[in-house]
């Protein structure tokens, strides 16, 4: 698509007439010669006369598409090109998964009904929470005696779900240090600009090794603006260092404005980032662009050239009508009163 970046440049295509005609033409007065073969020059003068007419038109139609060639240019023409468009994401989502020694227990099925452990089942149901992100930045954390950061906020969910798939159970360590990786996620928003900022703990144990209480992280992320969410996953009879600490994670996800989840198996689980969905709402913020090419080089060189053409042509037409009308002369000078006399040859 064309466009003008100066449209209203051509609003100056009459200037020239308006100037001819409010601007008189100049006048000059020049001394004459006398010349005994008057005749002879007023017929070459007419010959000559009739040519220039003839070429005045060609000079009046090329002065008047070098003016508008020019002002075209001047008017920048722009080719438009197919529009770009950029999602811009409106929400951080951060996950904390836990991959303590507990997370190996076997007590959930899969899709087929085969008996995996938790880690698996989380795996299955987040890659398909993962894939409908689309819109915005992911990052993940995976915690055990301490919190490691495995992706940083991305919009690229292939590869955040590669590196969720990559993790094993105890790789972080047997313990689970939730207030720490909280404490992490915290930091990794100090850079974030969205408008919604989001973390959500998967956990299957209570805290046994952080140096920050999830409830005092909890307080810290709220003043952030930070939301968590908690999941639950496992048996909630357990006892000892495994016992399902639920009145802790109830206590950190009421803190922030977020919601509490238990899951005891994986179709509940699968429920419960489905819940998720309707609860983080998702809201894209798409900005489009058409870039433009500059052609204000091709009418510059058209009238460059248009110009060049008709003056070459009335210089051509100039010289073949001397060559036709020159009368030869020599002057000479009158010795008594000093003044030039023509004589024809």
């Amino acid at each position: 698509m064309l466009t003008f970046a100066y449209a209203w440049v051509f609003f100056l295509a009459p200037l020239p007439l308006i100037i001819w005609w409010l601007v008189p033409a100049a006048s000059e007065t020049r001394p004459s010669v006398r010349v005994p073969f008057l005749p002879r020059l007023m017929a070459a003068a007419e010959g000559a006369s009739i040519a220039s007419t003839r070429g005045s038109g060609l000079r009046f139609l090329s002065s008047c598409l070098v003016w508008l060639l020019i002002l075209g240019a001047l008017a920048r023409p722009q080719r438009l090109e197919p529009p770009i468009e950029r999602t811009i994401p409106t929400r951080d989502l951060l996950l904390l998964v836990d991959l303590s020694a507990s997370m190996g227990q076997a007590d959930f099925t899969n899709k087929e009904g085969q008996s995996v452990d938790r880690l698996t089942a989380v795996k299955g149901v987040l890659d398909d929470f993962l894939a409908r992100r689309e819109g915005d930045r992911v990052g993940l954390v995976v915690f055990g005696n301490a919190p490691f950061l495995q992706a940083p906020f991305t919009t690229d969910l292939e590869l955040c779900r590669q590196l969720l798939n990559e993790t094993a159970v105890g790789m972080a360590g047997p313990r689970t240090a939730l207030g720490d990786a909280i404490g992490l996620g915290i930091s990794l928003f100090d850079e974030s600009d969205a408008p919604t900022k989001t973390i959500i703990a998967l956990t299957d144990g209570n805290d046994t090794g952080s140096g920050v209480p999830p409830a005092e992280a909890a307080r810290i992320a709220k003043d952030r603006e930070i939301t968590i969410h908690t999941v639950a996953v496992g048996d909630p009879t357990t006892i000892g260092e495994e016992k399902l600490d639920q009145e802790s994670l109830q206590d950190v996800s009421k803190a922030t404005g977020g919601d509490y989840f238990l899951a005891l198996n994986r179709d509940e689980l699968a429920g419960i980032y489905e819940r998720l969905d309707e609860i983080e709402t998702r809201e894209t913020k798409t900005v489009s662009h058409r870039p433009r090419s500059d052609l204000y080089f091709w009418p510059l060189a058209t009238a460059l050239l248009l110009s060049l053409v008709t003056h070459l042509i009335r210089l051509i037409a100039a010289r073949a009508i001397v060559s036709r009308s020159t009368i030869p002369v020599r002057l000479r000078v009158n010795a008594r009163t000093f003044e030039l006399e023509a004589v024809e040859q």
